[in-house]
């Protein structure tokens, strides 16, 4: 019989939180024992998203309620901010339990970064340095030993699937990189702001964050690391009126004569073996609504017009691949499971 681990979700009442119980609910060696919420505590699951009334599941219950002798592995879907102080505690007292945090407060390496680009000090640098970078197909060894795992962006794992094997393989100016990025309203949060309302956001598109989104630093620092120079990257994010799903197109230069051609076989050589990734056809365009509701990355390469550029293109679903997914992927590798357990779910057309 397949082991069982108790699972906590911190922040289930979010996007993040309740699309990783939805996913774990079909596990099979996932048995959800704690939900934690704020303002939802002391709520059933079922009144709080109805979609999931159909799986008997605990109730919400507040931080300081749950019981983290009795869990295997938390989920953590705070926002930023909030998570270092819980995942101390949690690292300091309950030292069997690994932590999969799905927030922002982990994935930056350098504390002053983090100040830099969230405008707050970082109060666990302690545990920062054990944090494993959860970019799945990239750091497998890493998170496979690691207690904290920091998930990524959902931005930076739609560029990182796309650029990196081309970063590492030296065939693009890591200087030269223009990123076009767009993500659905459910990428801002369940929390109300003006500007995902219907009426604001509805039947538009708009910028924003522009020259400043945080997710920036996170794709500098891993494309750096994999070129090893300090790189700064042109990226600007859209809000597109639909509930998930995201895209970006990434304008870049070739470099050491290498041709679209071969960025495109680099990345099917480096993509060949990964159940999750698929690199397009030549002349096949990815769309969002190829990957929606499901754990997989489409990518495309295209010749650009202007001689020695190229645009490569990636889609996710920024709720499954851009968090919740890919959070659960990093938890088979942490415990040796197969790693498309409970992700093989297809996407969701129309």
């Amino acid at each position: 019989m397949s082991k069982i681990f108790n699972v906590g979700v911190l922040g289930a009442s979010g996007y993040t939180g309740s699309d990783l119980v939805r996913l774990a609910i079909r596990h099979p060696n996932i048995e959800l024992t704690t939900l934690t919420a704020n303002s939802h505590a002391g709520k059933p699951m079922r009144e709080v998203f109805p979609h999931l009334s159909q799986v008997p599941l605990p109730d919400l219950i507040t931080i300081e309620e749950a019981d983290w002798n009795a869990v295997d592995v938390v989920f953590c879907g705070l926002p930023h901010g909030t998570t270092q102080a819980i995942t101390s505690k949690i690292f300091a007292e309950y030292p069997n339990v690994k932590i999969i945090d799905m927030s922002a407060d982990f994935r930056l390496r350098n504390p002053d970064d983090y100040k830099e680009w969230y405008g707050l000090d970082h109060c666990a640098t302690e545990i920062q340095k054990e944090a494993a970078y959860g970019l799945s197909e990239h750091n497998r060894d890493a998170i496979k030993d690691a207690r904290l795992i920091a998930c990524p962006g959902c931005y930076p794992t739609a560029v990182l699937m796309a650029l990196l094997p081309l970063a590492s393989a030296a065939q693009i100016d890591v200087g030269d990189l223009v990123i076009d990025a767009k993500s659905g309203v459910s990428g801002a949060g369940r929390g109300l702001k003006e500007n995902t309302l219907f009426c604001e956001a509805g039947e538009g598109l708009s910028p924003y964050a522009v020259g400043k989104h945080r997710h920036m630093a996170e794709i500098e620092q891993e494309i750096g690391k994999a070129s090893g120079k300090q790189i700064r990257t042109n990226f600007t994010p859209h809000l597109i009126p639909m509930s998930r799903g995201e895209m970006v197109t990434c304008y870049v230069r070739l470099a050491n004569g290498a041709s679209t051609d071969d960025l495109r076989q680099t990345l099917i050589e480096r993509y060949d073996e990964e159940p999750f990734v698929q690199v397009v056809d030549e002349g096949v365009l990815p769309a969002t609504q190829q990957v929606r509701g499901s754990n997989y990355v489409k990518i495309a390469v295209i010749e650009d017009r202007i001689a020695g550029r190229a645009i490569v293109v990636a889609v996710i679903d920024n709720l499954v691949k851009g968090s919740a997914g890919q959070a659960l992927q990093n938890f088979n590798i942490t415990f040796g499971l197969e790693e498309t357990t409970g992700l093989t779910q297809m996407p969701m057309f129309p």
